[in-house]
C-alpha cells in the first residue's frame, strides 16, 4: 500500500506541475489560460499511463539491458533463485547490462512481473557471496515494493528533464525576446523540480531498509557491507557510460559521475552510513 500511495503522489504532482506550465504557457503565449493547461494536463495523463505500463521497460531499454535465460549466467540464477526462496517471492526475470562497471538494480511492477538486472562487470568483481548480498539488497526493494515508484520515479524525471532541455536549447536558438525570457524560467523551474520528484519519491531510507531487510534475509551483513565498498570504489572509478542521472536511484550504489547534476538527484546515503548500520546489525546478530 505504501509503494501505490508513493506512486500515486507522484502522479498527482506531475499533473499539478504541468497543469500549472500549461497555464503559464498558454496564458503568455496564447492568451488562453484554460487551452494550455488542458493541452499539459493531457501530456502528463499520458506520461502518467507510459511510465506506469512501461517504466520498467524503458529503464532496462536506456541501459541496453537485455533479459537472459538460465544457461547463459547459471551462476547468476543460482544466486538469484537462492535470494528469492529466502526472500518468500517468486522467482523475477534476469537481465544482463552490457557494462564493464559492476552495478545492479530491479525494476518491475510487483513482485511477479519484477527484474533484477546485473552489469558484465560485476561478475569480475564480487565474490559469489558477495553477489548474493548485492541481489539480497536489490530482492528487498522487490518485497517491500519499491520497484515501481522508483522505476516510475526515475522514468518521469527523465522525461521532465528531457523536457527542459528542449526548452532551453529552443531559447538559444529561437527567436530573441520576451517569449526567451519565459522558456528559461520554465527550463530554471521545472529542471529542479525533477529532483524533487525523485527525493520525494525514493528517500535514503528506503536505501538502509533494503540494506537491513537484505542482509537478514541471507543472515551475513558484513558480506552486504564488503560488496558495497567494492562496488562504491569501482563506480567512483570507472563510472556508467549512459543512462541518465535522474535513474541512479535504481542502482545499489550510485554509478554517475560526481557532477552538479548528480549530486541533485542523488538519493544514495552515504556509503559510511550505510556500513555503519550493517555492522551494528551484524553485531545484533553476534557475528562480532
Amino acid at each position: 500500500m505504501s509503494g501505490t500511495l508513493r506512486t500515486a503522489g507522484l502522479f498527482v504532482l506531475l499533473m499539478l506541475l504541468f497543469t500549472g506550465i500549461g497555464w503559464a504557457i498558454g496564458g503568455y503565449f496564447f492568451q488562453d489560460w484554460v487551452f494550455g493547461a488542458i493541452v499539459f494536463l493531457s501530456l502528463a495523463a499520458v506520461m502518467n499511463i507510459i511510465s506506469y505500463f512501461l517504466s520498467d521497460r524503458i529503464v532496462l531499454w536506456s541501459y541496453r539491458a537485455q533479459l537472459v535465460e538460465e544457461k547463459d549466467v547459471p551462476q547468476l540464477y543460482r544466486v538469484v533463485r537462492r535470494v528469492a526462496t529466502l526472500s518468500n517471492l517468486p522467482m523475477p526475470r534476469v537481465a544482463l547490462i552490457p557494462s564493464m562497471t559492476p552495478n545492479a538494480f530491479a525494476t518491475g511492477r510487483n513482485p511477479r512481473k519484477a527484474v533484477v538486472a546485473v552489469t558484465k562487470g560485476i561478475f569480475n568483481l564480487l565474490t559469489e557471496p558477495e553477489l548474493e548480498g548485492v541481489i539480497s539488497h536489490e530482492m528487498a526493494h522487490i518485497k517491500n515494493r519499491d520497484i515501481l515508484v522508483m522505476s516510475v520515479a526515475a522514468t518521469l524525471a527523465g522525461a521532465i528533464a528531457f523536457m527542459a532541455r528542449i526548452f532551453w536549447w529552443s531559447a538559444l536558438f529561437g527567436r530573441r525576446g520576451q517569449g526567451n525570457v519565459v522558456i528559461l524560467l520554465i527550463v530554471a523551474i521545472t529542471a529542479p523540480l525533477a529532483a524533487i520528484l525523485i527525493q520525494l519519491a525514493v528517500s535514503r531510507s528506503r536505501e538502509y531498509k533494503a540494506d537491513a531487510v537484505g542482509a537478514r534475509t541471507i543472515g551475513r551483513p558484513l558480506v552486504l557491507a564488503r560488496a558495497l565498498e567494492k562496488l562504491e570504489s569501482a563506480n567512483r572509478r570507472r563510472p556508467i557510460d549512459r543512462g541518465n542521472p535522474a535513474s541512479s536511484s535504481l542502482f545499489i550504489v550510485n554509478p554517475f559521475r560526481g557532477s552538479a547534476l548528480t549530486k541533485l538527484f542523488s538519493t544514495h546515503p552515504p556509503l559510511e552510513s550505510r556500513i555503519k548500520r550493517l555492522r551494528k546489525l551484524a553485531r545484533e546478530l553476534g557475528q562480532f
